[in-house]
């Protein structure tokens, strides 16, 4: 992935001569790439340190994680927690492999009818935490967090190539940085796969806004090993090629060939997962039995936002705080959206935001975790930096720093230990 930040505008042309001339080449290249993407890579990880130390500080004051599973948000240590929840089955899936089997439960609880197996979890992150074990020595909790660290300035460049196309350099960087505050993003630095999901959704939307087809088709598909919300990035590559298909303006092979590729990934890993249960519809029949999630046109959204308004208790999941929370993110989003589309920016984009929205809202499971489901949705911050792009830099360090203080709370609190992840 190294590469992915360079596009041809960016690299200066090397000149003919002797061997002496490609070092010089390959740093003008680093040095334009460090001028670059810096300032918001910079940017996202100072903000992102700054809310991960309150989280570590947070956990340490309350305590409660020493009492708790090491599975369950516990552990020996603050920092265990952040491998625990999904980032156990992550471990699980690095350390043993895949054994997907559909294993029914006689009279177990309402709605789980199927245990529970890693098979749920796409191979991508995990496969790459057990490659940088191997290479470094590290654990697979230090592999883990080392991927998603390093992912996440991916990402944060991504998000900054994005906007800086659409709005300039300036707002590049603050949206970088709000993504580094986002709700949700306590699972960025964790031993989750959502860091290197936005990253290749952000460089996958980038290659479409350059035209730049094929890359944008094997990015996708790769993303599609990763988690199965890449439907949303899928359709959205799919659909900006058909209409630069109508057009002509690149041709007729390489969109086709960025819509034949980016589906490979997601389908490939679901065929896989029915061929080895025995059952071709194993995917989701474990994800709708074995952890209650599912596409339910929005009924399970419903019954929350109703639940947290009127008080009650009475849905799947409830958590007060991260509800809370979840419901006020859920209300906002109109407003975000209206604001992104007056903005007009490129079709890959929009259908991007907008099939994201609709699976996560769409899709019963843990209401709370709306706020990290929809930070995949990147482009709903393009509109916030647009317009904080006026202030002057003390005015956005203080905005954003603030913000980053609160999100060792909201962000990385709440979701880990008030409810779960």
């Amino acid at each position: 992935m190294n590469a992915i930040p360079a596009v041809a505008s960016d690299v200066p042309e090397q000149r003919s001569g002797g061997p002496e001339d490609v070092p010089q080449g390959w740093q003008e290249r680093g040095r334009a790439l460090v001028v670059r993407f810096g300032p918001a890579v910079w940017c996202y990880a100072v903000l992102k340190l700054i809310g991960f130390t309150v989280f570590m500080k947070l956990l340490t004051f309350a305590g409660d994680y020493a009492t708790k599973p090491a599975r369950f948000g516990g552990g020996a240590n603050p920092w265990d927690v952040v491998a625990s929840w999904d980032g156990w089955w992550y471990q699980q899936v690095a350390q043993f492999g895949y054994h997907p089997a559909l294993v029914a439960i006689p009279n177990g609880p309402v709605g789980f009818n199927v245990e529970q197996n890693s098979a749920a979890f796409f191979p991508l992150y995990p496969g790459l935490m057990r490659l940088t074990s191997d290479v470094t020595g590290l654990g697979l909790y230090g592999a883990g967090m080392l991927v998603s660290v390093v992912a996440s300035l991916f990402a944060a460049a991504g998000i900054y190539a994005v906007v800086e196309r659409m709005s300039g350099p300036r707002a590049g960087v603050i949206a970088a940085g709000i993504w580094a505050i986002a709700p949700g993003s306590g699972a960025e630095w964790a031993v989750y796969s959502d860091s290197l999901f936005v990253a290749l959704a952000a460089w996958a939307c980038y290659f479409v806004m350059t035209k730049q087809w094929i890359a944008a088709g094997v990015i996708t598909l790769v993303a599609g090993l990763n988690r199965p919300t890449s439907a949303a990035l899928i359709g959205a590559v799919g659909l900006a090629a058909i209409v630069e298909l109508y057009r002509r303006e690149s041709g007729v092979l390489r969109p086709l060939a960025a819509m034949l590729l980016a589906p490979i990934g997601l389908l490939g890993y679901v065929a896989w997962v029915g061929w080895r249960t025995g059952e071709w519809g194993g995917y989701f029949r474990l994800q709708h039995d074995a952890w209650l999630h599912y596409f339910d046109w929005g009924q399970g959204t419903w019954h929350a936002i109703r639940g947290v308004l009127l008080g009650r208790n009475d849905y799947p999941f409830a958590f007060p705080v991260p509800d809370l929370l979840a419901t006020l993110i859920v209300l906002s989003l109109p407003v975000l959206i209206v604001l992104l589309v007056r903005l007009r920016p490129p079709l890959v984009l929009t259908a991007y935001t907008l099939a994201t929205i609709v699976s996560v809202l769409g899709s019963l499971g843990i209401f709370g975790n709306v706020s990290r489901y929809l930070l995949p949705a990147f482009p709903l911050f393009i509109a916030l930096a647009v317009g904080m792009r006026k202030l002057s830099w003390p005015v956005l360090a203080a905005v954003l720093g603030s913000g980053a203080v609160a999100s060792g709370w909201y962000a990385g609190y709440v979701i880990f230990e008030l409810g779960v992840p």
